[in-house]
């Protein structure tokens, strides 16, 4: 499915955000909000039914066809937080001539999807969430430490490589900002070995990494996952904040067996957004399942126009 159309957004602080769009022109708005962060959009054409939506895909910040790419450590993650996000989203809607959108989010997605929302929710008409993340310390504090309980043998090597840092996380940071590639490199194959090994144990999906070196694309990755999760996610209680979404529709869609992201976080914003309906997959974690697919599925169809 090509793009009928694309381009590059002049966001400011010299960034440039790659985009393009899919499926009808005169379909349902709805645009795609990738992984990571900085994880690329695999699925985006997959996921929304291309006869029925607009759907809008774009790189944030630092990934993908966006420029500057964060491998280069000279790349400045200063001008790279939620808030430029959100504010990116914004002039990508209004170049696009876009009153309403439906936003598709997933995992890290699913964060700046209702960060965005909290703050523009004129502007989203329903929301899809797949692999909720509300990217709360409660939740960084289990990905990068409290799931090691599971894995202590890969904590012990992920926690080495930064040399027994009380904050791994911000220790990581720092090593995928070196000027030195190797350094990038082996920091960045060690992050993604930790976060391929805390879903190792899901029966649906294949680790994405465990390789003998890493790309630009890996490189920018995990540089630019562990410069928004040293700080937080960039995000306030955004739990604390649902009633803000108050009045929009919403399908949320995650895996029982996720051991990324406990259930728990989907579960109690569920309960703290009475237009959201949560549906939990049994078999499925946090890539997915073929119920987990159906589920999503349903959802899209109760969205379409």
């Amino acid at each position: 499915m090509e793009p009928y159309d694309h381009g590059m957004l002049d966001v400011g602080d010299g960034n440039q955000v790659y985009w393009e769009t899919v499926g009808d022109p005169g379909g349902k708005p709805a645009v795609f909000l990738h992984g990571g962060p900085g994880g690329p959009a695999k699925g985006a054409r997959k996921s929304l039914d291309a006869e029925k939506f607009r759907i809008v895909i774009f790189h944030q910040r630092g990934c993908g066809l966006s420029t500057p790419h964060a491998s280069d450590p000279a790349a400045d993650m200063g001008v790279n937080t939620t808030e430029h996000l959100i504010a990116d989203m914004e002039k990508l809607r209004e170049h696009l001539g876009i009153e309403k959108w439906l936003l598709y989010g997933g995992s890290w997605g699913t964060t700046l999807a209702v960060a965005y929302a909290q703050r523009h929710p004129g502007r989203v008409s329903e929301m899809i969430l797949i692999a909720v993340t509300l990217s709360s310390q409660r939740e960084l504090d289990w990905l990068y430490k409290g799931v090691s309980r599971f894995f202590p043998e890969a904590w012990a090597r992920f926690s080495a490589h930064a040399g027994g840092a009380p904050d791994v996380v911000r220790a990581y940071a720092e090593l995928l900002g070196s000027p030195d590639r190797a350094v990038r490199e082996q920091a960045a194959l060690e992050w993604c070995r930790w976060e391929d090994t805390v879903l190792s144990l899901e029966n649906f999906g294949k680790p994405d990494v465990f390789a003998d070196r890493a790309s630009d694309e890996l490189i920018a990755l995990a540089r630019i996952i562990a410069h928004y999760y040293a700080r937080g996610g960039f995000v306030d209680d955004l739990l604390g904040g649902a009633g803000r979404l108050a009045g929009i529709p919403a399908a949320l869609i995650h895996g029982r067996r996720d051991m990324s992201c406990p259930a728990d976080t989907a579960y109690a914003l569920a309960q703290a957004w009475p237009d959201a309906e949560l549906t939990l997959v049994d078999d499925s974690g946090h890539k997915g399942s073929p119920a987990f697919g159906e589920a999503i599925g349903a959802a899209v169809r109760r969205f379409s126009p």
